[in-house]
């Protein structure tokens, strides 16, 4: 019976959320290829969420077969004239079209229509973090902190710089703070880089060059993680904490904001990881994501939809890559047909896709042993 309950356990509160959010993501994502391909003027056959055998579905009046699969770690759309879910041409099948028929196919529309209907997936799934965001911040405001020093921890690089408790940081490599938490996003993804810490101190300005350390911190689930910090410290008095209320448009543009973020701290990480500043054991897979979902879930919706939000920005990244069977390297094909004025031969697109196939699945599981290292570690 302890057996049962634990099991039972782990299902709710780790797998349930997970799947929850993950079907979230997935089904915004195909839906922007599939409404763009409507709009396009694209046949569909099928809708999935998830992959494998079909568990239940039916068949609407323009012929597309919308199901749910066996296998819920992802999704598809299939085009007229795809071989399979990777939407691989179907050559022998496209050329037993009728023309009027054959223009319906993927292939088949024109190269504008074909490269909306790819890049409309992980568009919808930064709207739909922009989405995520901006409801919750209508909902519940913004709590900020000005960039003002409350504390200097003793042997950090800001008090090696000369910063002093009461000042107010005003930029960092010039570029404008206006929250602490604008301090600690910037620094966080700078470990070991010299930065330039602009305060301001008694109605004075000054430059003090600092370089983060790279420390490993621990957040309320134990989760290990490595950042940049220079060692200040804010608190109610000094910081002026506070929550901003947003209308439906300033909260839009703080959601965008949110999503860029996100953009911008992935790309950091993949620069320091180049450089070995960061270890690329932070790189997590799905055992990583679920257990992230179970613990937000235990903090409430609002969390667990904000994890949803950074994830899909993630996912709408990682399939602009140009790299074969994801959309941006459907994208990147599309460029080059742009230039030459003719599409890749079908053979050189079956070796990129082979290749390209490789990367992913190598990149799932290097991602899938960091996960595992994690629960045994």
């Amino acid at each position: 019976m302890e057996f049962l309950s634990g099991s039972a356990g782990f299902l709710t509160g780790y797998i349930l959320p997970f799947l929850i959010v993950l079907t979230l993501i997935v089904f915004v994502h195909e839906m922007g290829h599939y409404l763009a391909g409507r709009w396009s003027g694209i046949g569909i056959t099928a809708f999935s969420v998830g992959f494998g055998p079909e568990l239940f579905g039916f068949t609407d009046r323009h012929g597309t077969r919308w199901k749910l699969s066996a296998i819920p770690l992802g999704g598809y759309v299939k085009f007229l004239g795809d071989e399979d879910a990777a939407s691989t041409p179907d050559y022998d099948a496209l050329a037993a079209l009728p023309e009027t028929e054959r223009k319906r196919t993927f292939l088949g529309a024109a190269l504008w229509k074909r490269a909306v209907t790819v890049a409309a997936g992980p568009i919808a799934n930064f709207v739909l973090a922009i989405a995520i965001f901006a409801v919750m911040f209508s909902i519940y405001g913004r709590q900020i902190a000005d960039p003002v020093v409350a504390e200097v921890r003793a042997g950090s690089a800001a008090e090696a710089a000369g910063v002093r408790p009461g000042d107010l940081l005003v930029a960092l490599d010039g570029h404008p703070v206006a929250t602490f938490d604008d301090v600690r996003r910037y620094v966080s993804v700078r470990p070991e880089i010299e930065i330039l810490v602009t305060i301001s101190r008694n109605g004075e300005t000054r430059d003090l060059p600092m370089v983060p350390e790279r420390t490993e911190m621990t957040d309320q689930f134990g989760n290990k993680m490595e950042l940049g910090i220079i060692g200040i410290v804010t608190n109610q008095e000094a910081g002026n904490f506070r929550v901003v209320e947003y209308g439906p448009v300033e909260a839009v543009g703080q959601g965008v904001i949110q999503s860029w973020h996100i953009v911008t701290g992935t790309f950091d990480y993949l620069a320091n990881l180049v450089t070995g500043r960061m270890k690329a054991d932070q790189l997590g897979g799905p055992i990583r994501v679920a257990q992230a979902s179970g613990q937000m879930a235990t903090l409430g919706v609002a969390a667990l939809l904000q994890l949803a939000a950074v994830l899909s920005v993630s996912i709408g990244l990682l399939n602009l890559m140009p790299v074969p069977v994801l959309d941006g390297g459907h994208l990147m094909f599309y460029a080059v047909e742009a230039i030459r004025g003719r599409p890749v031969g079908p053979g050189a697109q079956e070796i990129a896709f082979r290749i390209g196939m490789a990367l992913v699945l190598m990149l799932m599981v290097f991602a899938t042993w960091n996960d595992i290292s994690m629960l045994l570690g």
